[in-house]
């Protein structure tokens, strides 16, 4: 068991040193192509403006800040987040930033993002069941929660961290000009009324599902449990 858990720790700092070190490169390589990309509209579907180039930037120094955040997470608050879900979250920025926009599999492969919203939000839900596991566990802090409370703020956790991801998308996009929340059509040609919302509301609508079905699977397998002990 010991052996097994210093490989997942092992196999945890490779997957961080990988994808950090893929963020730092496109880092770079996005800086440098700034320089070098066209101005204005796009000519084709997957030519790259400047836009393009600082939005890429932005996402990548993102993604180097946060990935430091599970490490920080046990430090202040001194807990331990288990090895898999960080190599699940490692791998989730891997796909979200490197992939999705490095890559540009957002254009490339259909359904990109609706796949990304809905995993980041079911992983979201499972991480809202550990913090409470965490508060239940704490001797500084007296909480027993309810399989459906556990759930509940399981679910609005996930739901929280969506909403604040599409805030951030929309001050980006009124700061540095970017299209993240696909307001302008690949002309630059404005959006109005529900094609200008589509893609907002659909990314919130996949994050309710994806968080929905862990919570839900979170809840039953809680009041399984409490049913157990109170048997006993």
């Amino acid at each position: 068991m010991i052996d097994k858990n210093k490989k997942l720790e092992k196999d945890k700092n490779v997957v961080f040193a990988f994808v950090l070190l893929l963020l730092i490169i496109s880092t770079v390589y996005a800086a440098y192509m700034l320089f070098n990309a066209p101005s204005g509209i796009a000519q084709n579907e997957y030519e790259r403006v400047k836009s393009d180039y600082v939005l890429m930037i932005l996402q990548c120094v993102l993604g180097c800040i946060i990935i430091f955040l599970p490490s920080k997470v046990e430090h202040l608050f001194h807990i331990d987040i288990p090895d898999l879900m960080e190599i699940i979250y490692f791998i989730f920025l891997f796909c979200a930033i490197y992939l999705g926009e490095v890559r540009n599999f957002y254009l490339r492969i259909a359904y990109w993002d609706v796949i990304l919203h809905c995993f980041s939000a079911a992983m979201l839900g499972a991480v809202g069941f550990m913090i409470v596991n965490i508060l239940n566990s704490s001797e500084k802090i007296s909480i027993q929660l309810s399989p459906f409370f556990v759930a509940l703020f399981a679910f609005s956790f996930a739901i929280l961290c969506g909403t604040v991801w599409e805030i951030y998308e929309f001050t980006a996009d009124g700061i540095l000009g970017t299209n993240m929340q696909k307001f302008m059509s690949g002309n630059r040609t404005l959006l109005v009324g529900r094609e200008a919302l589509l893609d907002t509301m659909e990314d919130l609508v996949v994050d309710c599902f994806g968080a929905l079905i862990v919570t839900m699977i979170g809840y039953f397998d809680l009041r399984k449990k409490h049913l157990k002990l109170e048997l006993k």
